[in-house]
């Protein structure tokens, strides 16, 4: 009777830790989890965009112990190569084959343009990181589309009307020739109150400008102002810095010189002006945070573009903690509006059009040591200010 006891007592426990072990099981599957698809420009000459970019989002996913909001978070990292149909296509697997609770990230407009329609029509959430093409922010904004960069018109009109501040009555423009960059040179005009000497428009991936310059030479303005992204930019700033001209007539830019770009231009960006919504010099806690610990994580010093990525997968985060966890698409969004978030740029909100009102700073590059040269905010030139398209978003 006694073994028989010991038989029914020991049956007793394998069945209990077998029910436990399937509680557990069953539980692990049940306990809610985030998967978000992270989109960049990860190949080719502009990767580095997509670099600063995942980096700043990732670093803000470490920071929350891989559970932004709590929830246990998958990020699937896709290269967009570059090419509208190829990121439109994965933006749709991430979609119906991933699974994604939320698309996050897109370098450049002609990717956006791309993959917005229909990311936004399968009523996934999407946050957008880099680019913020004019339609999107104006006439074709969606509920289910939130932005943490600027509208990409913001930092051409932030330096229009610098120059305007500072008295320049003749300015001459340089940008490459495409439709992109023109929008960007018009974005200048449009808070620039002086004339356009002249705009040049050399052929796209040009890098040999002494014409360019014998013609601003012999122009005489007042100063410069150059869009000119990526490889482009790196060798128009060298060569402004040797063609005699730096000293003489002041260099007004956006997107040429930033953080991006800063480690390959060194002192030949020493004094040159920018325009960004953030710079590493903020002084708030949040960017002294992100600051610190992004150079501590991937041993580079970040750029606006990683600023706006870590800022969307913190804005996430807070989201995702006043729905208590819940991702259902329309309770997240509803909790968006009302997020606690705190930006590393500071003062910070989302406007009708869910693009940011935020300020805008005159940023130039400066020495920091023999070796470090970063950019550095040294005025406000817009406080509180959204953008242009605001007006014509119905939603």
């Amino acid at each position: 009777m006694m073994q028989l006891h010991a038989r029914l007592k020991k049956m007793a426990g394998a069945v209990l830790g077998s029910l436990l072990i399937s509680a557990a099981s069953t539980q692990a599957q049940e306990t809610p989890k985030l998967t978000v698809g992270l989109m960049a420009t990860l190949s080719g000459p502009a990767a580095i965009y997509g670099e600063h970019m995942r980096d700043g989002f990732m670093l803000a996913v470490k920071q929350s112990n891989g559970a932004l909001g709590g929830l246990e978070t998958n990020v699937l990292i896709t290269d967009d190569k570059l090419d509208p149909d190829y990121a439109a296509d994965k933006a749709m697997q991430l979609i119906e084959v991933n699974g994604i609770d939320v698309l996050v990230g897109v370098n450049f407009s002609k990717v956006m343009l791309a993959v917005h329609d229909p990311v936004v029509r399968s009523r996934t959430l999407f946050i957008g990181t880099s680019s913020g093409p004019a339609p999107i922010a104006g006439r074709a904004c969606n509920r289910y589309f939130y932005s943490t960069a600027s509208q990409d018109d913001q930092v051409h009109e932030t330096m229009g009307r610098y120059a305007s501040l500072k008295g320049y009555q003749r300015v001459v423009t340089i940008a490459p020739d495409y439709e992109a960059a023109r929008d960007a040179i018009a974005a200048f005009q449009r808070h620039f109150k002086g004339q356009i000497a002249r705009e040049l428009y050399p052929k796209l991936g040009q890098t040999e400008f002494s014409s360019e310059f014998a013609q601003i030479e012999e122009i005489g303005p007042d100063a410069i102002y150059a869009f000119m992204p990526s490889g482009m930019g790196v060798a128009l700033v060298r060569q402004f810095h040797t063609s005699g001209l730096k000293g003489l007539i002041p260099f007004l830019s956006a997107r040429t010189i930033d953080g991006v770009s800063l480690p390959y231009l060194a002192e030949t960006a020493e004094g040159l002006m920018s325009a960004s919504p953030w710079a590493p010099n903020l002084d708030n806690p949040a960017n002294k945070r992100f600051m610190r610990e992004f150079y501590r994580a991937y041993g580079y010093q970040p750029s606006v573009y990683a600023a706006q990525g870590y800022d969307a997968a913190k804005f996430l985060h807070f989201s995702l903690e006043l729905t208590g966890g819940l991702k259902d698409t329309e309770t997240l969004i509803s909790a968006m509006n009302a997020a606690p978030f705190e930006s590393v740029r500071g003062d910070f909100r989302f406007n009708d059009n869910q693009f940011p009102i935020q300020d805008f700073y005159l940023v130039e590059g400066v020495r920091r040591t023999s070796k470090l040269y970063e950019m550095e905010a040294t005025a406000r030139v817009f406080d509180d200010v959204g953008d242009a398209y605001s007006g014509s978003c119905r939603m």
